[in-house]
């Protein structure tokens, strides 16, 4: 099975860079299958990890930002694949 973890988080004015940056600099332990980094207007920032995994596996996530590069709480969603195009 196929988990896949989304971490969204939206920047504070003028930090959706910083904000990437960060993102990009984490480490998850452990060994995805893919990880995914996407932004979007309003400088926000998407993270999707894909990963080999029973639906409540305990698996690792990106930790909150420093509070200075958010607007909001950071949300959270886990994912089960079941179809892929190509």
């Amino acid at each position: 099975m196929t988990v896949t973890l989304m971490w969204e988080a939206a920047a504070a004015d003028g930090s959706g860079d910083q904000l990437l940056e960060w993102a990009r600099e984490q480490h998850l332990d452990g060994s995805p299958e893919r990880v995914e980094y996407l932004t979007a207007p309003g400088d926000r920032v998407l993270v999707l990890s894909w990963w080999d995994a029973p639906y409540g596996a305990k698996l690792p996530e990106l930790p909150d930002p420093p509070g200075d590069l958010v607007r909001r709480q950071v949300h959270r969603w886990r994912f089960v694949s079941v179809s892929v195009k190509p």
